[in-house]
């Protein structure tokens, strides 16, 4: 058998790649767990336990996975993961969000329709064919993509929003809102775009505003009989040709004011210097306005005024109802504009409730196009682009006052980016309002992550809440199960059983529920005997997404006990922009049926930026395509970044630098750490399931890294059930850095020492159980790595545990080995090391130079045992514990100018001179005592707190010194005679070492060493030749010699040749 096959079947653990390349492994272990069905597996050990139920918000497969999705998933796939390992059972249902306009969009592209008479012409039951297919467009690449982040869900038996069973439960949901009459029909003023020709609801309208920069007009309104005109502004001039009245605010002040222009004006007194205040400019000597009459709106209510066109007015005789006066409300401000507002019933709420209180006609000369109708002298135009056109007009019939450019967030439609319009639709509604008070209460038994989202965004949200505009006037969705007769009567069906009862036709049974195929069901009228058919409009796609908690299930029809059992969800994740989508739709609708929440945690996410901070979009180019990402550095670090960088609820900047520091810095050290054990056990033949943790055996250092490992047990589980991911992320990442950098470091030899004594088993187990606790640990986190970790140390040597560790329980502490006084006092040992290396950099003294002493001031004195280790890791010959550090460090004072200044400015001269002068300690010791240092300059008593004062600790010479709030430490530098001829047989020794590497000298040949060109480190070589020897193997150590290979050093200032050979 070849020597290297021999040395693999001799070694009990597979060897271990030091690359830091994870990608290739990763698609090993999603292999793995393809092939052992490790998903199904987790399942299964877990039936019948406790259910904890997770939602998974469902994406739409006719879209493409961005960035921000590998986040989602990543959160929405590591509680369920952790859950499943504390003995939960966590069904995953993965589910597909598949109706809506997007949908539609896509398909009209696709087939180069326009429009919904093209769409008509085409025919809807083709289309609608179309719709189904395009949904699946990209199945595959989300179902590829779930399996590269490592999204554990359900996807063979997906719940879908497009199939009869889930939309028979919509129905049973919309007939029970029916039956409490909160479903109704209305007019009513709704954002509606007229490119897709449907209604949108308020919580889309969130979704699309953008920053846009518009003219308005403040426009003249000749009053009737009167040489006067009344001004008022909009933003919307488009609107002014179908103007019906005017609007002022009853309780406020309004004049009638003679202006510089000629004109006579009504408006607000409180705008006058705004609107007309510049009207002077060019003859200053003259006025800009006279107030002729002063009046309360109230006293302007019935004025009557011309027409600004002539559009409207045989619209509003036909309706027999008068127009064109002047009305009151107190929605109207005095903010800006002139305190008038003009009043077009069919584009705006507040107009419309003018309307309806007045019975004003209802003129509407925008269609559904958007664009103007035949009544007015720009038909065919769109609404937006007639605005120049109607102000040039009005300037012509010297009717325009001004068109003040202004800027402001208007709503586009999120789907296609044209301008919404305000705009009277026929629509249903539910009536959200009549729920309010149950929507707030029930919002309150939420834990929203982070809170503010939930009591504020979410929480303003519902105080302000408007009924949910239901319907859609198109084709793709869930059909409305509202039925209507020509004698006006309606019915609500709720099942097909229902529909085959009302119909009689059997056929209710089978039918697609979709249009047009549902529309050939009619129901024979109950009052006058007449056809009833199916209202025309389909229900608003949120809705869908809103029902899958139990329509999942397709109850109330089936599966009435999984769903009660699944009912409400324990978490659901999603970004925040969902605040006022999915998240809104699940209370709204869980409330409406259930009077309860339908979720009960909710991990709120911050959208994903570039690393700049910007939108990542394909326009910007600062997109980042998720498949490159994950093969680039992997789904583990991807999602390692995701949980450390920062709260999941704010905005992360995603970029490579910061996920591979982040995979550095844990991954990297982790991985590396399991390495150095495998390499050393393979050596050893350590096989740990023949050994045990024997706690009374162990070493401090053991029982330091145990009671850590324990401790961060206890940590990463409290986190992980608080939701508090970043904080667990940073627990594990600490003991991780702790294990490598402190107990591996420490332990090194330990792990070199020949044959098996108990202090090297001692060793070994303890780092082994901390490197298994860890993979279990931090499973949930970085699935593919802990496997691979597991599966190497754990499943290699016992075929007996658990085939996956994602099959494994969550750790348990055991209390019996946490021992908190013992990390404490190795905490303030890392302390201390840590600042004296800054001290030792400081001073610009390496590791190797000996230091006499070094002085620590803090809160506890450590026994000589950790005092060895702090001398032994800063090579320092002593280290001492004081109480004061004064004979060491004083301390300098100058004045904070900021409070200083205002107090004492004449005399700051003298007061920066008083402080420079002090005795820094004795001021120090006056300040902690009294509160304040007082002193005299010029005859004037001066008294400064520490407020107003800059105070900064500096060394004396010869000290070097670092401290925090807790502790001081404090570096002797001067270096004696004796430490410094130490110093240079650490160098020598160092470089020799260097040069046996560099020539491929084996570790136990022995050597000659010659120095040559400098008798003082020959001369320091030779005093301490036979610790340099000891070390270096050398056999013998001359001055002068050339031997084989030699090379010129540097030694602490001193140029030397040192030259080395093999004995043989």
């Amino acid at each position: 058998m070849p020597e290297k096959e021999r040395k693999k079947e001799m070694s009990l653990y597979t060897k271990v790649n030091t690359d830091l390349n994870f990608v290739e492994r990763e698609h090993e272990v999603e292999k793995f767990w393809e092939d052992r069905k490790i998903f199904e597996k987790s399942m299964k050990i877990r039936e019948g336990s406790p259910t904890y139920t997770f939602y998974d918000g469902p994406p739409t497969a006719n879209g493409k996975p961005h960035i921000g999705h590998v986040e989602t998933r990543a959160i929405k796939d590591m509680i369920p993961r952790y859950r499943t390992m504390k003995g939960y059972m966590v069904p995953r249902k993965a589910g597909w969000d598949t109706h809506g306009l997007p949908v539609e969009l896509e398909v009209e592209k696709l087939l180069g329709l326009d429009g919904k008479e093209q769409i008509e012409e085409y025919g809807i039951a083709p289309f609608i064919e179309k719709c189904k297919e395009s949904v699946w467009k990209y199945k595959g690449m989300w179902e590829d993509f779930s399996r590269k982040v490592g999204f554990w869900a359900d996807m063979d038996d997906p719940y879908v929003t497009y199939h009869d069973e889930y939309i028979e439960s919509e129905w049973w949901a919309l007939k029970k809102i029916w039956d409490k009459g909160l479903l109704y029909k209305g007019f009513k003023i709704v954002p509606y775009c007229p490119r897709c020709g449907t209604p949108l609801s308020s919580h889309e309208v969130a979704q699309g505003y953008k920053d846009v920069k518009e003219r308005s007009a403040i426009a003249r309104f000749k009053v009737k009989g009167e040489d006067a005109y009344i001004l008022a502004w909009t933003t919307t001039p488009w609107t002014l040709p179908s103007n019906v009245a005017l609007c002022v605010n009853p309780k406020e002040t309004y004049v009638k004011a003679k202006a510089a222009d000629g004109f006579t004006y009504y408006m607000a007194q409180a705008l006058l210097d705004t609107v007309l205040g510049d009207l002077n400019k060019e003859n200053p000597e003259v006025p800009a306005y006279e107030v002729l009459e002063t009046y309360v709106g109230k006293d302007l209510e019935y004025k009557e005024y011309e027409p600004l066109f002539d559009c409207a007015v045989e619209t509003c005789e036909k309706q027999h109802k008068k127009a064109f006066y002047v009305t009151c409300d107190n929605y109207v401000t005095l903010t800006d504009g002139t305190g008038v507002v003009h009043i077009a019933p069919a584009f705006g709420e507040d107009d419309a409730n003018v309307g309806r209180n007045y019975d004003l006609p209802f003129v509407q000369l925008v269609d559904t196009k958007g664009e103007m109708t035949k009544e007015t002298p720009w038909a065919g135009t769109f609404c937006k682009d007639a605005d120049p056109v109607i102000l040039k007009e009005l300037a012509a019939a010297d009717l325009l006052f001004s068109a003040p450019k202004f800027e402001h967030s208007y709503p586009f439609c999120w789907r296609c980016d044209t301008p919404l319009i305000y705009y009277a639709r026929e629509s249903w509604f539910i009536k959200m309002t009549a729920v309010k008070e149950h929507l707030i209460a029930n919002n309150n038994t939420i834990n929203w992550i982070p809170e503010s989202i939930g009591k504020g965004r979410f929480g303003d949200w519902l105080e302000n809440i408007q009924d949910w505009g239901l319907s859609r006037n198109r084709y793709w969705g869930t059909p409305l199960n509202i039925w209507q007769c020509d004698c006006g009567e309606m019915l609500s069906v709720g099942s097909r059983e229902e529909l085959e009862n009302l119909s009689g036709n059997p056929e209710a049974k089978t039918v697609e529920l979709h249009r047009p195929y549902i529309d050939a069901i009619t129901i024979p009228c109950p009052k006058c005997g007449k056809p009833m058919k199916r209202v025309p409009e389909v229900i608003d796609c949120w809705f869908d997404s809103g029902a899958m908690p139990f329509a999942q299930h397709h109850y109330p029809f089936e599966n009435k006990e999984t769903f009660e059992q699944q009912f409400p969800a324990q978490f659901i994740s999603e970004a925040v922009d969902q605040t006022r989508g999915w998240f809104y739709s699940l209370l709204a609708e869980s409330t409406l049926l259930f009077d309860q929440t339908s979720f009960e945690n909710v991990i709120v996410l911050g959208l994903v930026q570039d690393e700049n901070g910007q939108k990542m979009s394909k326009s910007k180019g600062n997109a980042i395509d998720p498949f490159d990402a994950l093969n680039e550095y992997g789904a583990d670090a991807i999602r390692w970044y995701f949980y450390s960088s920062s709260a999941p609820w704010l905005p992360s900047r995603f970029h490579g630098k910061a996920v591979i520091e982040g995979q550095r810095k844990f991954m990297g050290t982790l991985w590396n750490t399991y390495a150095f054990f495998v390499l050393y056990a393979n050596i050893d033949n350590f096989d740990a399931t023949k050994y045990k943790l024997e706690a009374d055996k162990l070493s401090v250092l053991d029982k330091w890294l145990l009671s850590r490992l324990n401790t961060l047990i206890t940590e990463v589980d409290t986190r992980l059930d608080a939701y508090q991911i970043p904080e667990a992320a940073r627990a594990l990442q600490d003991f991780v850095d702790d294990c490598s950098n402190w107990y591996v470091r420490r332990s090194r030899e330990r792990f070199w020492a020949k044959g098996m004594e108990q202090d090297k088993i001692n060793a070994y187990m303890t780092l082994y159980t901390a490197l298994v606790t860890v993979s279990k640990l931090a499973a949930p986190m970085i699935p593919f790595m802990t496997e691979e970790i597991y599966l190497n140390l754990v499943r290699s040597l016992d075929k007996n545990a658990p085939e996956s560790v994602h099959l494994c329980d969550f750790p348990k502490a055991d209390p019996a080995f946490v021992d908190k006084e013992l990390e404490e006092a190795m905490e303030e040992v890392l302390d201390i090391v840590v600042m004296g290396r800054a001290c030792r950099n400081t001073a610009n003294i390496k590791n190797r130079q000996p230091i006499g002493t070094m002085f620590v001031k803090a809160g506890n004195t450590l026994s000589d045992f950790y005092k060895e280790i702090v001398e032994d890791e800063l090579n320092v010959k002593k280290v001492v514990f004081t109480d004061d550090v004064r004979d060491f460090t004083t301390y300098t004072f100058k004045p904070q100018l900021r409070t200083v200044g205002p107090k004492y400015g004449k005399q700051l001269g003298g007061i920066q001179k008083t402080l420079a002068a002090l005795d820094g300690n004795a001021a120090m010791d006056e300040l902690n005592a009294s509160g304040s240092l007082t002193f005299d300059v010029n005859g004037v008593e001066v008294s400064l707190t520490k407020e107003d004062l800059l105070i900064e600790m500096t060394q004396k010479e010869g000290y070097v010194s670092e401290a925090d709030n807790n502790m001081t430490v404090v570096l002797d530098t001067n270096l004696s005679d004796e430490l410094v001829e130490e110093g240079f047989v650490f160098e020598i020794i160092s470089k020799i070492q260097t040069m046996r590497k560099e020539a491929g000298f084996e570790v136990m040949d022995h050597i000659r060493v010659s120095l040559c060109g400098n008798e003082t480190v020959a001369g320091i070589a030779s005093s301490n030749q036979e610790f340099i020897a000891g070390k270096v193997l050398a056999d013998s150590i001359t001055a002068g010699d050339m031997l084989a290979v030699s090379k010129e050093w540097n030694v602490n200032g001193e140029n030397v040749t040192i030259a080395i050979e093999k004995v043989n």
